[in-house]
């Protein structure tokens, strides 16, 4: 492994002769260079040597640096990457700079991934120039190559820009003319489709149809039919002239349908992408037999909420294979490697996916000793651009942060004070002779809201206040323990006069919400085959987002109702029905019904023990059952909540609140009697602040807290307060919050009831049916074009406006009689 000078032109500037041949061989160059056709390939020659491909990463940059990227693996990459949109959105400008910023830092070489905001065909010559001169601009003064991958993966059903051969051709050959129009040739554009195992995959819908002219593209062996023996990548290639590089996104990835699987690569498995997967020989046939240089983006897929192979394994196993294959004799046409290092760690409901080659120290070594070992090449490439460390222009560091939690701290303080210095302040405490608690209904409240604004998923302001800003807690949490919570408070006093009736009222309620559970799963995949109707956003999920905090995101995405369609053939195959029976298929913003359901049918077990007084040891067994799930990570059913939300260690949190909720009245009073435990947890609580530095949750519109450095803040994050498994730090999080926010509503409640009660409460009161209706509202919002621009302004007044078209309806109790609350 070596690391080179700058190789664009390099030929011409190493080899100037001071004879005169040289400078006629010069000028003639130049000349052909000025005459060439308007079409031809220009930077074909920049780069790398056979058989020595540079090493890239694509990083989350939203949550991640080059720095930080490259202290953790040891070495710099040549290449690194990340998203634009075309047309250029203004908002964009600061992302880019600071990447541009950040890759001339390390003498690096810029992959810009060009996304398509608007379809295809609307892009057309002149849009094409504009994205062109804008990009130009944007990277004037940066010494590197840029290589322009142009709507990636367009072979694929789950983009926007997906399997429409003739526009795309059309686009492509568009932007590849601006930008020779406007830099002079300085671009090297790529082609990049996704790899063709599986495809035609489920078929974009906006593919041409049988019998129109664009469908002849895509019958690739003409039977009037088509299917996977049709060809992957010939119906996209947008011609010699229009590209310079091709590339092939192949990842190590075994995950069928909804199902996350760990799993080893086999002897050979990229080798064959390369050369079979798709019905072509991808890299024989557009790589060498064009003379095109050839980029692979790759990665290794890793579910810890999985379990199976380790994760070492897997990635260690892949990068070795990667990196064996890449620099063979047989692909010394591979110009560059760049590892897709972004990874889904947010609350959206599903299992948390890693595909981080650098997010374990013992991987990251295993990974340099193999990348020392071969001829591959690091940074840098070109020149060092001078600056200090990249700094995110929404990060605080150095002393700041520091004093600002210390702010945070005082104010807790003083607000833990006030009271007791005010003689208004008995006029605030919660005084409500009910016995309902009100305080609940609104911690509930928050809660559900929580839950929606994740679940839409736009940027918005709403995320500041989302997004474990209240320490490494999200709705999901608070949602299953005050579901816990009521039923303890609701059934407790039922159990303890007639036991068998609140068996009873639990299994009744526990099949309404099945049922519930099952019209969602069935109503979805039906919404879903209105041709008009966009029901990805919960059909699908993609794993992954691009910029800011994982919004907008287009990675790889997998279907939550693979092979449901077959419901439709006769016979029947026989593994669908028991499928939907467990729950397997649905909305990930759904499934974690599931898990209620089942917690709810054992409950009447919790409560019979508690109704003996077996309290302690009810508690001390959850948290047994949640230590072995912890470990183990066993899977007690196929059902889709298991992977986001394992039932051995979320059971825990669902037992918790109902053992609260049995004893609420005596567990309030002792603390009451016992304020210096409120104290504690109060200051436990104040390390929520923590939460504010996190690199995996910060975005282009918050302030983040660079409280240490981001190799360290991960390291603590994943041992300590991982979400998918409940890690220890995250769970005493959730505690001291419920106790804190308690006692804080319990002495302010008049001034908080007065400025939030009104809206909170209601919601709180009616979770489920907000939870339910909130599905719908995600499906409307997903086939309203003008929110999927990704404005935050206008995004923020869609949150309003959902989550007060929710408050309306629970308000006036619609549909209150078919729906649970």
């Amino acid at each position: 492994m070596r690391a080179h000078k700058s190789q664009q032109y390099a030929a011409t500037h190493r080899n100037r002769r001071r004879s005169i041949a040289g400078y006629l061989a010069a000028a003639l160059i130049g000349l052909l260079v000025l005459v060439a056709p308007a079409g031809a390939a220009h930077a074909a020659d920049a780069a790398p040597d056979k058989g020595k491909p540079w090493l890239g990463a694509v990083l989350e940059w939203g949550e991640d640096t080059a720095a930080g990227f490259s202290d953790r693996l040891g070495a710099s990459p040549a290449v690194f990457g990340r998203d634009i949109t075309i047309p250029y959105r203004g908002s964009e400008r600061n992302d880019i700079d600071g990447f541009l910023q950040q890759t001339a830092a390390k003498g690096a070489h810029a992959l810009l991934t060009v996304k398509p905001s608007v379809p295809l065909d609307q892009l057309g010559a002149s849009e094409a120039e504009a994205f062109a001169s804008q990009v130009r601009d944007l990277t004037t003064g940066f010494k590197g190559q840029l290589l322009v991958r142009f709507a990636p993966d367009m072979n694929t059903s789950w983009v926007g820009w997906g399997q429409q051969p003739a526009t795309y051709r059309k686009a492509f050959q568009a932007v590849a003319a601006a930008f020779r129009k406007y830099d002079g040739g300085r671009a090297t554009m790529v082609w990049a489709p996704y790899l063709g195992k599986d495809y035609p995959f489920d078929r974009n819908r906006n593919a041409p149809q049988p019998g129109s002219d664009g469908f002849s593209l895509l019958d690739t062996n003409g039977d009037g039919t088509w299917n996977g023996i049709d060809g992957a990548y010939a119906p996209y290639y947008p011609g010699d002239d229009a590209v310079d590089w091709v590339g092939l996104a192949a990842y190590h990835d075994d995950t069928a349908g909804a199902a996350a699987v760990n799993s080893l690569p086999h002897a050979g498995e990229l080798e064959n992408m390369l050369t079979v997967s798709g019905g072509e020989n991808f890299y024989g046939t557009y790589a060498e037999g064009r003379k095109k240089p050839f980029l692979l983006q790759t990665s290794a897929f890793y579910s810890p909420a999985s379990g199976g192979v380790p994760e070492a394994e897997i990635k260690t196993g892949w990068w070795d294979q990667v990196v064996a294959t890449a620099t063979s004799p047989a692909f010394a046409g591979t110009a560059a490697v760049v590892w897709d290092e972004r990874t889904s760690t947010r609350d959206t409901g599903v299992a948390s996916i890693s595909w981080l080659l650098t997010g374990s120290p013992d991987i990251a070594k295993a990974a340099l000793a193999r990348l020392k070992a071969s001829p591959m090449v690091t940074g840098p490439v070109t020149d060092v651009a001078p600056g200090g460390t990249y700094v995110r222009a929404n990060t605080l560091s150095g002393a700041v942060p520091w004093t600002v939690a210390a702010a945070m701290v005082i104010l807790l303080v003083a607000l833990w004070q006030v009271p007791r210095r005010i003689n208004a302040a008995t006029s605030w405490s919660y005084q409500d002779p009910s016995t309902r608690d009100s305080r609940v209904d609104l911690l509930r409240g928050v809660a559900i809201v929580f839950v929606v604004v994740n679940h839409l998923g736009m940027a918005s302001l709403f995320q500041l206040l989302t997004q474990e800003a209240v320490g490494f807690v999200s709705g999901a949490e608070l949602f299953v323990l005050f579901s816990g919570l009521v039923v303890g408070m609701v059934y407790g006093p039922k159990a303890r006069e007639d036991f068998g009736r609140v068996v009873d009222l639990t299994s009744r309620r526990a099949g309404k919400l099945y049922v519930t559970a099952l019209a969602v799963l069935i109503g979805v995949f039906l919404l879903s085959l209105l041709p008009f109707f966009h029901a990805e956003a919960l059909t699908t999920f993609v794993d992954q987002g691009t910029g800011g905090a994982g919004h907008n995101g287009a990675g790889r995405t997998y279907d939550l109702y693979a092979g449901m369609s077959s419901l439709f053939q006769f016979p029947v195959p026989p593994q669908v029905l028991p499928a939907i029976v467990l729950l397997q298929f649905g909305p990930w913003q759904f499934n974690v019904m599931g898990l209620y359901v089942v917690l709810l049918l054992v409950s009447p077990l919790i409560l019979a023990a508690l109704n003996r007084g077996k309290a302690v040891w009810v508690l001390l067994a959850a948290l047994a059952v949640y230590a072995v799930g912890a470990v183990t990570r066993v899977r007690l059913l196929p059902s889709q909540f298991e992977d986001s939300f394992p039932l051995l260690v979320w059971q825990v949190l669902f037992v918790l609140g109902l053992v609260v909720g049995y004893h609420r009245r005596s567990i309030v009073a002792w603390l009451q009697a016992h304020s210096w435990v409120v104290a504690a947890c109060t200051a436990a609580f104040a390390l929520a602040f923590l939460s504010w530095g996190n690199p995996y949750l910060s975005n282009n519109y918050d302030i983040r807290l660079a409280l240490m450095p981001d190799a360290t803040y991960r390291a603590m994050y994943d041992a300590l307060f991982g979400r998918t498994y409940l890690a220890p730090g995250r769970l005493f999080n959730v505690l001291v919050l419920v106790v804190a926010a308690y006692a804080f509503l319990s002495t302010y409640w008049k001034p908080v009831q007065r400025a939030l009660g009104w809206f909170l409460i209601p919601l709180g009161r009616a979770t489920l049916y907000v939870f339910i209706m909130h599905v719908v509202l995600i499906a409307v919002v997903a086939n309203i074009p003008a929110l999927q621009q990704q404005s935050i302004l206008l995004n923020t007044a869609a949150y309003a406006v959902v989550l007060g078209l929710l408050w309306v309806m629970v308000r006036t109790r619609f549909l209150f009689r078919l729906i649970p609350t």
